[in-house]
């Protein structure tokens, strides 16, 4: 009667193990010792027949019986040594086939790996060597599904041949697959907690095929990387920071213009024209495995995968390290707010809302239509958290720029009363996605200090470049949308009308130093029929192209750091396309107009690098005064940056179409002042209405000093000029002692 019950009680274990339903395979699977019997169970659907070899000697040790014709064999043999280990003979019918069995070896994992290491040193696939045998350690979390398997070629995709050990502690589930080597591609068959069967990418997979595939692969993890300590100075407060945004799908294409460079063309055309052009920094957008081209990869599918698109994980590294050894220092955007909603990612991924909110309330982006993770889970925190670390650690980025922040830390974001759910206290905040910036920032301070983090945050939120440890969210750098905001506004007036909108280019000055600020003219500004920058300023093309040069001079000579998206720096007619690359055309006449914008951007980062008052006090109010700040009439602005040694630029800005003659500004010393740049020179395009190198001041009195200089201020421009015998003003020194 027992044995027809432990019968009964195997062939119900058999029945689910082909339906894909039995929770514990490595319990019933595998070798298995009871007393002096050794046991052996196998599942190969398809298989012929199965032999149990010595796998020292390949000795054959006993041939299974065939229990269920499905494919399913176990044997049992009685006095076998203790150490005795053993490998499977497979006959396929018309193949035969010796591998390792992945049900002999033990757990991997162990409950420390899960809480002290970073999640994606142990999530995923691993390339492993266990003693002599090469394979891959596959581990998912999954806490609600009934099953899970991992399928591939390796075994047609049937689930039913590698179901995973589940670990209910941690709620994951693993397996290692002897023999499975890098570039195997690979899902999770999941069995979900609604009894449904479900396809999905590895969460945390390093490497991913291109649409419209979603298939992982495994790849090894790149080995840590350190910054070099030009790389650790280049990102500090006090040094200049000259942000070039690039989306490397449509920078430059091939030669017919249909298909992306990879990162090693990109590494020999984008890097030396980045460096050339006298960008510090280079920021590339969204380069998370994505599914939608025109989502620019800000809707990631794999955020530890990097696109390839361009290239292998590798070729990234490769690139990186080429952008460090040209002296630039690398950016990556990254979005942690939000994923799309295809089936075979993140989203109801063991049939429960795993990764995002559960309720649509707090779950779901009504503008994108995308997910939003769920903040309050600590797994789900130790992926984003993770996430980041591993983008800079792994692939050496010196910096993150996190997109949508506001959509993050407001719970009514782009909501309607009545489609969001208060915080705790009945506010608005998301105080869940606040502690996790704010970790994440601490996190990565702790482990590499002088990681770049910069805040695209829409909102007045307090204290986002304050540290935690004040409240704050504590990023590097909140992008300045205001200013932004407020000056293309102004430029977009017509020049008769800038005179009532004065304040629109002084009132980012009243709060320049609230936060520390990086003031972007982005991608966002330039698509979705805004126009480019170059259409946005009103008037003639000649007065287009004079009024961009002159805002650019306004805004490098403006605290805060710098960054322009592609296509500004030749003043591009059109505006971006994601599925094409810039009008490099435009530069093929080099006295065209869009030639000269180039040359004036590229001047003004080599004055910006080489001139401290215009970076190295930023943060402090005292490195900037208005000589001209009412001049409404003229839409004149002027004022002084002074570097920490007290050394000083002067800057006038002109924003009529008219030239003003004999325009006279207060200078504090007397002497001979030195044009260092001017906007309207012949070589940008200009007409050379300020024709002298220098001017000499005179004993008269104007905007408060007793000494003034005579200007002829060209129409539309922006002039930089200083004292030859460099200024020494003491107000920042007396101040610091």
């Amino acid at each position: 009667m027992k044995a027809i019950e432990q019968q009964s009680g195997q062939q119900q274990i058999i029945e689910q193990l082909f339906a894909g339903k039995y929770r514990d395979p490595f319990s019933f699977l595998g070798m298995h010792r009871v007393g002096e019997i050794t046991y052996f169970r196998v599942l190969l659907p398809n298989a012929q027949q199965v032999t149990i070899l010595d796998r020292f000697t390949a000795t054959p040790v006993i041939q299974l019986s065939q229990i269920d014709p499905r494919g399913f064999f176990s044997g049992h043999i009685a006095s076998l040594d203790k150490n005795f280990t053993y490998i499977l003979q497979i006959n396929w019918g018309d193949t035969q086939q010796v591998i390792e069995d992945p049900y002999r070896f033990g757990t991997l994992l162990s409950d420390a790996d899960t809480q002290q290491n970073f999640s994606f040193e142990k999530l995923g696939a691993h390339l492993r060597q266990l003693d002599d045998i090469s394979g891959t350690h596959f581990c998912v979390w999954a806490p609600n599904a009934q099953r899970v398997s991992i399928v591939g070629d390796f075994n047609f995709w049937d689930g039913r041949r590698y179901p995973m050990r589940y670990r209910p502690e941690s709620g994951i589930w693993e397996i290692f697959l002897p023999a499975i080597s890098a570039g195997t591609r690979y899902k999770y068959e999941i069995l979900d907690a609604n009894g449904e069967l479900q396809f999905k990418s590895d969460p945390y997979a390093f490497r991913s095929q291109l649409r419209p595939d979603t298939t992982s692969i495994v790849s090894p993890l790149p080995q840590k990387r350190y910054p070099t300590k030009k790389q650790a100075q280049a990102n500090q407060r006090n040094a200049p920071v000259a942000i070039y945004e690039v989306h490397l799908g449509s920078w430059r294409r091939t030669q017919d213009g249909t298909t992306w460079l990879s990162y090693r063309e990109l590494a020999t055309t984008l890097l030396p024209y980045v460096k050339d052009m006298g960008f510090t920094h280079l920021e590339i957008l969204p380069i998370s495995e994505h599914p939608f081209d025109g989502s620019w990869g800000y809707q990631p599918l794999g955020i530890y995968s990097p696109t390839s698109r361009y290239g292998s994980p590798q070729d990234l590294i490769d690139f990186i390290d080429e952008a460090h050894r040209q002296g630039i220092n690398v950016i990556l955007d990254w979005v942690p707010g939000h994923f799309p909603s295809d089936a075979s990612g993140l989203a109801n991924f063991d049939g429960t809302a795993l990764y995002e909110y559960a309720d649509p309330k707090e779950g779901r982006h009504r503008d994108w239509d995308t997910l939003i993770y769920d903040y309050r889970s600590p797994e789900v925190r130790r992926f984003l958290a993770d996430n980041a670390v591993y983008w800079v650690e792994r692939f050496g980025f010196d910096g993150l720029r996190v997109d949508a922040v506001a959509s993050m830390i407001y719970r009514d974001y782009s909501r309607p009363d009545g489609e969001w759910i208060a915080n705790e206290y009945g506010g608005n905040v998301n105080l869940e996605a606040v502690s996790l910036l704010q970790h994440t920032n601490e996190l990565l301070h702790q482990i590499q200090p002088d990681t770049l983090m910069a805040a695209e945050e829409s909102t007045s939120f307090s204290g986002v470049t304050l540290p935690p440890s004040l409240g704050g969210l504590g990023f590097n750098y909140k992008w300045n949308m205001g200013w932004m905001h407020d000056t293309l506004d102004y430029l977009q007036l017509d020049p008769i009308a800038r005179k009532f909108h004065h304040n629109k280019m002084t009132f980012g000055v009243m709060y320049a130093w609230s936060e520390n600020f990086i003031l972007p003219l982005s991608h966002d500004e330039v698509v979705h029929g805004k126009g480019s920058l170059l259409r946005k300023m009103s008037g003639s093309p000649e007065q287009k192209f004079a009024t961009l040069r002159a805002y650019y001079g306004f805004m490098w000579a403006h605290p805060g750091k710098k960054l322009l998206f592609m296509g500004g720096e030749m003043a591009q007619w059109r505006e971006w396309d994601h599925d094409g690359q810039l009008d490099w055309e435009l530069l093929d006449i080099p006295t065209s107009p869009h030639a000269g914008v180039q040359r004036f951007v590229k001047d003004l980062n080599f004055t910006y690098r080489h001139t401290p008052a215009l970076y190295d006090h930023d943060h402090h109010p005292e490195s900037f005064e208005w000589l001209i700040v009412d001049d409404h009439d003229n839409s004149v602005f002027a004022f002084i940056r002074y570097a920490a040694n007290g050394d000083a630029l002067f800057i006038v800005s002109h924003f009529t179409p008219v030239t003003r003659e004999h325009y006279r500004i207060g200078v504090k010393t007397a002497g001979e002042y030195q044009i260092v740049l001017n906007s309207n020179a012949h070589i940008y395009g200009g007409n050379d209405a300020q024709d002298t190198a220098s001017v000499t001041s005179q004993p008269i009195k104007t905007h408060g000093c007793d000494h003034s200089i005579e200007l002829t201020l060209p129409p539309l421009s922006t002039l930089y000029f200083k004292l030859k015998s460099p200024l020494k003003h003491t107000r920042l020194a007396s101040k610091q002692k």
